[in-house]
């Protein structure tokens, strides 16, 4: 049973019918779909819930398509992993990584818009999808297409990272550089759809493509045993998932599925395109477009096409926000992994860079529980971490136990070991490396 309405109009609630659309006739602010919530009462709960499948089509109630899932059957229903290692690090009690970097089956959050998206073009009738992409979004739009028997053509900025570049190609789409960034990309996209009739996802197809984001939000609170964390950080490119995963929360309270705690979201970007969060620190309601300059490609989208609605959900719900420069960004990756055995790509690098500022700087409590939003996997950027990481050069010797002896003796007690990064206390808003003696 589907519970949608219909497309509404997020600013004057014009209602439209489910069509391929992305903004109002009248003010030509975004629609979003609507759901008859008084509906769901009593027939969306915990159990129904439960009862579904181990991907992200447990929400399916929650979603905006009108069959069976067509795409992503896999997807979703990533790990929440409670990081202690983590938290002794960063002197907080209880911290949440909602890990993405795992999901099905090209490692970013992605997947799960994109298998909504995909059904949801199915359904509508197209025979060709694609993207405006800054890398990840190209990946998964790719591999659903190659499963669901669509095209694909994805469209990215020239410049972005050679591992993601062959992660998508050999799915085998149609993949088309353009000289310029992702806002570029974007542009050239809406004229594309309108032209080819092709559903493009994050264009055309932008309201139903959101939706998905939800499930992230959805998940947490499930894994969490039905309750929501006090703080949950969450990065910002197009602005997609914050007020997505903040409408998750919402919906749930809704229902009484869960509590009504006043979650506070907190927006992360990097330094080098950072105009939410620049927005958001200045008290603004309104952000000015930047040109991106940053390692964190995955996220730089210097005109955020929800950038509006993340300040506002940040606002409303008493959050905050931060940004991280390149070097803090390359030093909390390493932290992650040094700590939970994660390697996430420079976006997860930023998100958990800009929580410990946060954290240092009091907007999030050490005392509260805190979820930290993990989307991609850095195995897609081990290229560019090469390049920036630091990372020491091994010692090459001959299969040798006399060798192996001589090396071992010459490491001095005061000999630097494989440096860790850490939070420190004693700088606010500063991610140290320490050496280990």
């Amino acid at each position: 049973m589907s519970y949608v309405q219909s497309l509404r109009c997020k600013e004057c609630a014009t209602e439209y019918p489910i069509e391929p659309r992305t903004v109002c006739d009248n003010d030509f602010a975004p629609v979003e779909v609507a759901y008859d919530y008084d509906q769901m009462q009593g027939r969306v709960t915990r159990q129904s819930i439960e009862a579904g499948p181990r991907s992200l089509w447990r929400y399916k109630d929650l979603l905006p398509i009108e069959g069976a899932p067509l795409a992503g059957q896999r997807s979703g229903y990533t790990p929440l992993i409670k990081a202690d290692n983590l938290a002794r690090e960063l002197g907080v009690r209880e911290l949440y990584l909602k890990d993405d970097s795992v999901n099905y089956p090209t490692y970013s959050y992605k997947d799960r818009v994109v298998s909504v998206a995909l059904t949801k073009a199915i359904e509508f009738g197209f025979d060709t999808v694609g993207c405006a992409s800054t890398g990840n979004l190209a990946h998964s739009v790719a591999a659903h297409a190659a499963r669901a028997g669509l095209r694909a053509c994805v469209i990215i900025p020239d410049g972005l990272e050679q591992g993601k570049i062959i992660g998508s190609l050999v799915f085998g789409p149609r993949m088309v550089k353009i000289r310029g960034n992702y806002d570029d990309v974007n542009r050239l996209c809406s004229q594309i759809a309108d032209k080819y009739n092709w559903a493009i996802v994050n264009v055309n197809l932008r309201p139903f493509y959101t939706e998905g984001a939800k499930t992230h939000g959805f998940e947490i609170a499930e894994q969490l045993g039905w309750q929501l964390p006090q703080h949950t950080v969450v990065p910002v490119a197009g602005g997609t998932i914050l007020p997505k995963v903040h409408k998750a929360y919402e919906e749930l309270v809704t229902l009484g599925i869960v509590d009504d705690n006043k979650p506070k979201i907190h927006a992360a970007q990097a330094e080098g395109c950072s105009p939410v969060v620049k927005a958001i620190q200045e008290g603004k309601e309104l952000f000015h477009p930047q040109k991106p300059n940053t390692l964190a490609k995955s996220i730089a989208i210097g005109n955020p096409a929800d950038g509006y609605y993340v300040i506002d959900v940040v606002n409303k719900s008493g959050g905050h926000a931060a940004c991280a420069a390149d070097a803090e960004i390359i030093d909390a990756l390493k932290l992650l992994a040094t700590t939970e055995g994660i390697f996430t790509e420079p976006a997860g690098g930023t998100t958990l860079a800009c929580a410990i500022k946060l954290i240092e700087l009091g907007h999030i409590s050490r005392d509260e529980s805190i979820c930290i939003c993990i989307t991609g996997n850095g195995l897609k950027t081990v290229d560019a971490l090469a390049e920036v990481g630091n990372f020491p050069d091994a010692p090459v010797i001959d299969a040798k136990l006399t060798q192996f002896d001589d090396l071992v003796s010459q490491i001095d007690e005061t000999t630097t070991c494989e440096s860790k990064v850490s939070a420190s206390s004693q700088a606010a808003s500063n991610i140290a490396q320490v050496k280990c003696r």
